[in-house]
């Protein structure tokens, strides 16, 4: 069971075929752009399986720097490399098959605080974690 603990609204519309713009809930969040590669779109902006990897590489990596920073691990940067394999199901339909991800983390030490971080910080990883565990994701057309 879970308990409500926040929740946010962004805006999609489409420009023009299959480029569509994101309005966030926040005014001093700038507008972002998505576009699908052909033959589809245009491949003038990234597509949502690209936005997809990157929420998980950044949350990842923030989610390693909070720990490291809470333990008093001196950290220089990080830095995070992430790979997509796409798939095509049993109804041919592409999918997102695999993301691996790969930080980099640049640390004066690596001592018992290191590891400990390295055990933990994926279960505080919001988006890693809700797309393993699966999100409900429920749709209406209006």
């Amino acid at each position: 069971m879970t308990t409500p603990a926040g929740s946010f609204k962004i805006a999609i519309e489409q420009i023009k075929d299959y480029e569509f713009q994101v309005r966030f809930d926040k005014e001093s969040y700038a507008p972002v752009t998505l576009d699908e590669p052909p033959p589809l779109g245009r491949d003038s902006a990234p597509n949502p399986a690209r936005f997809l990897a990157a929420a998980i590489g950044d949350c990842l990596s923030a989610s390693l720097l909070f720990c490291l920073r809470r333990a008093k691990v001196e950290v220089q940067g990080i830095a995070a490399e992430v790979s997509v394999e796409l798939v095509r199901n049993e109804q041919k339909r592409l999918r997102i098959g695999t993301v691996d991800v790969k930080l980099h983390p640049r640390v004066a030490e690596n001592g018992e605080a290191y590891r400990a971080c390295l055990e933990a910080f994926e279960d505080f990883c919001v988006v890693t974690q809700s797309v393993r565990n699966g999100i409900d994701v429920r749709v209406q057309v209006v």
